[in-house]
């Protein structure tokens, strides 16, 4: 009895503690719509600032929808909980004081030099008119992304089991590994573009050698940290070698395996940016040049916004991907 009185006060407390965040962020949303709305903008060049509608519409909708939750919150408690504000309530207020600066130094006061600086209306209008092309990028960079860190991927996990498994070849690898794994992958492109018949395939390759350096090292620490007296009992149950490889090895360096992959897949966002900035027609870094060879900064950052919310979600993947293989391992490394 009492420890269910106790868990229902730490809820109550839980609920007040949530809902005055739940409440500021809803109240700092529509202040920020009535800045938007009710202070005029600054006249910036000749032409008209266009979407400026819309984008009062959206932030609108925005503020609209945090209202409804907030509501929901305060009618049902027992639901706060649950609620994606719990946790979002002092992002969300945050978040709208930053827009709403913004949105003050550039759009009302415009003490930021256009078009270096534009305001969220411009974000808006990026996203409006230019989203076929940004849409083409994302696809070609995905695609090129996933050609790249499959191979690296694929290769550095057989290369890091075997050099792992056996020390003779562990000899001739190793130093092989210790010399050109360190090199940047980006020092490598000019001679990527000469040997390979395209830009497209140099850049797969520069994107798997970034992945297989990580990949083929956490392997291999995970082969070789794996403990003999799993070998003796695997032995004794009369294990042939490729059975003490696929069951025994790697089951057992997959947590190294997925810090691998994870390091991996930073480090070739990195070099698929830089790669698609040196000779292909389309992709995330061939749009972020283009659009600051055309003074388009609002499509760039529009650019940069999509490339992060990607990048981060490709990662997120992985490491929902690593908690279902390595549910044992779950909270070793947090994202």
């Amino acid at each position: 009895m009492a420890s269910e009185t106790l868990t229902i006060t730490r809820s109550q407390a839980s609920v007040r503690r949530v809902q005055p965040a739940i409440w500021g962020a809803l109240v700092l949303w529509w202040a920020l719509v009535a800045l938007m709305v009710a202070v005029p903008d600054k006249p910036v060049g000749f032409a008209a600032p266009r979407f400026v509608d819309q984008t009062h519409e959206l932030f609108a909708a925005l503020a609209g929808l945090l209202s409804v939750l907030a509501i929901i919150a305060g009618l049902f408690p027992r639901l706060q909980a649950l609620s994606p504000l719990k946790r979002s309530g002092p992002w969300l207020m945050v978040l709208a004081v930053l827009i709403g600066v913004w949105e003050i130094v550039t759009a009302k006061l415009a003490l930021l030099p256009a078009p270096f600086f534009a305001p969220p209306r411009a974000l808006i209008e990026a996203y409006a008119t230019d989203w076929p092309r940004l849409l083409d990028s994302v696809l070609n960079s995905l695609r090129l992304l996933a050609l790249g860190f499959l191979y690296g991927s694929l290769v550095g996990f057989v290369t890091g089991v075997a050099i792992g498994w056996s020390r003779g070849l562990g000899y001739w690898v190793h130093p092989i590994l210790r010399f050109l794994g360190p090199v940047p992958s980006t020092a490598l492109l000019p001679l990527s573009l000469y040997f390979f018949p395209s830009s497209f395939s140099a850049a797969v390759f520069l994107i798997a050698l970034a992945t297989w350096f990580p990949v083929t090292v956490l392997t291999w620490s995970g082969v070789a940290s794996v403990d003999s007296r799993y070998y003796d009992v695997a032995r004794t149950l009369g294990a042939n070698a490729w059975f003490l490889v696929l069951r025994v090895a790697v089951p057992a360096a997959l947590p190294h395996l997925f810090v691998g992959l994870f390091m991996g897949l930073g480090a070739s966002f990195s070099v698929l940016v830089a790669a698609e900035m040196m000779g292909v027609k389309s992709g995330l870094g061939w749009y972020l040049q283009w659009a600051q060879g055309w003074a388009a900064y609002a499509n760039m950052y529009a650019a940069l916004i999509v490339m992060a919310l990607l990048f981060s979600s490709l990662i997120s993947l992985l490491f929902l991907i690593r908690d279902r293989t390595l549910a044992w391992q779950r909270s070793a490394v947090q994202w």
